[in-house]
């Protein structure tokens, strides 16, 4: 028995294969596709946030603004205490507190665009999958009888026998 199997403390050896299985066990875990799916998704869903940001900001406010006079949700702010403020920027810059109603309606409007988007690519997915697995319809097989020339041919059998 070795000094450390003595004293219940691991022994080099032990500690290498230790590190060497969970070296490998990351990588399989790393290497499985769902991991690497979620990684393109990640990767994909931050850059379809920018997309979804300049939908909302420069077509979907200026056409609000349209019906609405001109407001802009980005400027309705409450100031939190003492102070004045031009914008949510200087407030937050002077280090006054506010209450950003603007901000949190146009995070709203994003989150429900990003839902909606990922709601029809769900569904679109999912179709393509059903139709995919979906087995051909076989046309059913309809029971024909004899053909006209096989009833011929028992007529004229029938009738040589008789005659």
């Amino acid at each position: 028995m070795c000094e450390c199997a003595r004293k219940s403390i691991p022994c080099e050896q032990e500690l290498k294969d230790w590190d060497t299985h969970m070296i490998n066990e990351f990588k399989d875990f790393i290497a499985k596709g769902n991991v690497m799916d979620m990684a393109v998704g990640i990767i994909i869903g931050a850059a379809f946030t920018a997309i979804v940001t300049s939908l909302v900001g420069d077509l979907i406010n200026p056409i609000i603004a349209l019906f609405t006079g001109g407001m802009d949700f980005s400027g309705w702010f409450y100031v939190l205490g003492d102070g004045e403020c031009a914008s949510v920027a200087a407030c937050t810059e002077a280090g006054i507190s506010v209450f950003a109603i603007g901000n949190f309606l146009m995070a709203i409007i994003n989150f429900l665009i990003i839902a909606f988007v990922v709601f029809m690519l769900v569904k679109m997915v999912n179709r393509v999958k059903a139709a995919a697995e979906k087995p051909d319809e076989v046309a059913p097989e309809v029971e024909t009888g004899p053909s006209e020339i096989d009833l011929l041919i028992e007529i004229r059998d029938g009738l040589k026998a008789r005659g």
